[in-house]
Formats: structure tokens, C-alpha cells, sequence
């Protein structure tokens, strides 16, 4: 993320109409416009993977996937997010430009954004009472981090590799891992001789 060059400040409101104008996707914190950095070939294809095999195990229910360009709606007022894929199963989000009420969100890490994907993004939907389990996925090397809520309401970590199926209780879909990294090329290190 890179925050606009004049630290451009707005109401939430001002921020909806504005945003919606925008060719280039914006995150809203508290006041401040951030605009989204763009997204490498391998991080584009993670995205893109993971919200196909959701969409198509979720086609025959009601719950919704959606990708990149649908915001969160972590505080009103406050905080506006852009996931890299969100799904929602409460019959109460009907906003057509955002989202309230996600049970599952996944966010492809990358340089950029890892800290604050790891850092207050999650502190902050770890407020959301719908959201059951977040999801972060590396893209330099094959590995998925799961943070799921348990009945307790604590979030417990349970990590995945490669030759491993990932089960997403919040939807209760199982997915191989290796589908989620599907024509990704990983970067070789260079040995020296």
C-alpha cells in the first residue's frame, strides 16, 4: 500500500462516492486514503485460483465469493479494506458496493503488504463477528497460514504446506494446496559455486 502523495483526508462518506469513481482501488483508515499497490503475475494467479475453486464449491449454496475489487467493511465510518477474496454467507449483505458481514477472508502476502496483512488489518477483522477464519498465503513459496476462530473466540493457527488439503470450516469446503498454487512459477535461489 502507498498512501496518496498529498495524504489525501475524507469523511467516510465523501470517501464511498469518491472511491467508486477511482480506476485504482483506495483503502480507507480512519480518515486517510491509501491507495492499493499492484499485484504480481504469481500473487494475480493465487487470487485468482483460490476464488475459482471457492466459487465453484460454493456455486449450489448461498454463500457469495468475491475477488480484489469488493471492499470490506471492517468499521463503519472507519475502516475500509480490499481482501483478495472475501466471501460472505449472511443474507444481510446486500450493499452493492461492499461488504458487512464476511465469514472467510485470504489475503495473498507480498512484500508490501505482509506487515500490515499480518498486522492491523488483522487486528481489525479479528473484530468482525461474522469472520470465522483468515486466511494468508504466501507467494514466494508454497505455504498457507490459516487463523480460525474457535468456540472460545480465540483465534488458533494451523499452518499447511504443499502435498497438504486445506479445510475451510467456515464454508466447509477442503481444497488440495497444491490446486491454490496452480501455474505459479517459484523463484529458484541461486546457488554459488
Amino acid at each position: 500500500m502507498v498512501a496518496l502523495p498529498d495524504n489525501t483526508l475524507m469523511s467516510a462518506e465523501e470517501y464511498l462516492l469518491w472511491e467508486s469513481t477511482q480506476e485504482e482501488r483506495y483503502e480507507y483508515w480512519d480518515g486517510e486514503v491509501v491507495m492499493m499497490s499492484g499485484a504480481t503475475r504469481n500473487h494475480n494467479r493465487i487470487s485468482a485460483n483460490f476464488f475459482k475453486l471457492l466459487d465453484d464449491a460454493l456455486a449450489e449454496r448461498s454463500c457469495e465469493v468475491y475477488i480484489v475489487d469488493v471492499k470490506v467493511q471492517v468499521e463503519p465510518e472507519q475502516k475500509y479494506f480490499y481482501p483478495d477474496v472475501v466471501v460472505t454467507c449472511d443474507e444481510r449483505d446486500d450493499d452493492p458496493q461492499l461488504i458487512q458481514y464476511p465469514c472467510l477472508i485470504i489475503e495473498v502476502l507480498s512484500p508490501s503488504t505482509e506487515a500490515a496483512d499480518r498486522g492491523k488489518k488483522f487486528a481489525k477483522y479479528r473484530q468482525s463477528p461474522t469472520l470465522q477464519e483468515y486466511v494468508l498465503v504466501q507467494v514466494a513459496q508454497p505455504s498457507v497460514e490459516v487463523f480460525r476462530r474457535n468456540e472460545q473466540g480465540k483465534w488458533v493457527l494451523s499452518e499447511y504446506n504443499l502435498d497438504e488439503r486445506l479445510r475451510l470450516e467456515s464454508v466447509d469446503v477442503e481444497i488440495a494446496i497444491a490446486h491454490l498454487y496452480r501455474q505459479v512459477q517459484f523463484e529458484t535461489e541461486a546457488t554459488e559455486n
